[in-house]
């Protein structure tokens, strides 16, 4: 599960025009304002008329947005090679199963002091909506491939759990897709740790810790798969506000004034570096565009990641609105490039780098 070596790419040869680029998507995570990139997500398959495993070759996926690239490629218990569910689907289940993932006994909130020693949220009503949507089916299942962080309190590393791994040893690899959305979602602070093995043991939480972002991992790992070819990376946020933290107010936080602010920090600037990385790797080939990053700015009052109010989702969804009439050029032309029907070039393997050792 470890991070894996470099990769040295060869150079391409396709013949231009003779088949598609291969198409990936990431999901940020962001809690309960997954309700975003959802809801476009459903507006590309209204579009497209096709699933959202029917049209990327890769998914990757950092807390909610790891529960929902798990939720997309979850199989159909009646057609295993068949997506279960539509990506509309789970704008639903944010707003019926919200307040059930995001909800707390007055027992828990006085046994952890609310928060004070212990997650601010019991793991519970996570547990049981991972298990309502998912049943019994396992990461191996995933009937398109897909990329899912996470991060090891034990041995501190960074997780990656993929199809294709736990298809390569099962044993080692292969998961229950409920346990691995409860793994890349156990965000510090508001879920405890998750257990995934006991041998190696393991205390995984939210891969947000390192990839709130997780686009520059799925690029790598589709280089990995597949060797170079011709990418189209999707990538969707699920809104960000930006606070600014004054001087004045900053020099004067210790320990616990940096606590929280600390995690928002963590997880925007990463994503702004992933951003400006991938804008510079992935620019436009013969007139086509090539990275396509949708994201909102959104209001203040807007950032909870907690706020399960009718409310706040119901805002979250026209914020999904705005991205999509405000970028009306952009999100025409991805929806007709995923409608491109050309085969994929075949696979140049990706050969392993020597590592540095300076």
């Amino acid at each position: 599960m470890p991070n894996d070596a470099a990769v040295q790419i060869p150079p391409t040869t396709d013949a231009a025009g003779a088949t598609r680029p291969l198409r990936v998507l990431s999901l940020d995570g962001g809690g309960i304002r997954g309700v975003i990139p959802a809801t476009l997500l459903g507006e590309i398959e209204k579009r497209t008329g096709k699933r959202i495993a029917e049209t990327f070759d890769l998914i990757a996926g950092t807390s909610t947005g790891g529960i929902l690239a798990l939720g997309l490629t979850t199989p159909d218990p009646n057609d295993a090679s068949k997506p279960r569910y539509r990506a509309e689907e789970f704008v639903g289940m944010y707003e019926e199963k919200g307040s059930a993932i995001f909800g707390n006994s007055l027992g828990h909130r006085l046994l952890t002091l609310f928060g004070l020693f212990g997650s601010k949220y019991a793991v519970r009503g996570l547990e049981e909506t991972l298990r309502t949507y998912f049943g019994d089916s396992r990461l191996k299942d995933a009937v398109a491939e897909v990329l899912i962080t996470s991060y090891d309190l034990e041995q501190r590393d960074s997780w990656f759990l993929a199809r294709h791994k736990a298809r390569e040893d099962s044993a080692a690899n292969d998961f229950p897709m409920a346990q691995v959305a409860r793994a890349t979602s156990a965000a510090p602070t508001y879920f405890r740790p998750e257990r995934l093995s006991v041998d190696p043991p393991t205390a995984l939480v939210d891969g947000g810790v390192h990839s709130n972002n997780p686009a520059m991992c799925a690029w790598v790992e589709t280089v990995k798969l597949h060797g170079q070819k011709d990418i189209v990376l999707v990538s969707l946020g699920t809104g960000g506000v930006k606070t600014p933290i004054s001087y004045a107010k900053a020099r004067a936080w210790g320990l616990i004034g940096w606590v929280r602010p600390l995690i928002g920090i963590f997880m925007d600037s990463v994503a702004a570096t992933v951003e400006h990385e991938l804008s510079w790797l992935l620019t436009p080939k013969d007139g086509g565009q090539r990275y396509f990053r949708f994201q909102a700015a959104l209001p203040p009052g807007m950032g909870s990641m907690d706020d399960v109010s009718s409310e706040h989702i119901a805002a979250l969804k026209q914020q999904a609105r705005l991205i999509i009439d405000n970028n009306k050029s952009e999100f025409d032309d991805l929806c007709t490039l995923l409608t491109d029907s050309r085969p994929l070039p075949p696979d140049r393997p990706a050969v392993p780098a020597a590592v540095a050792t300076n």
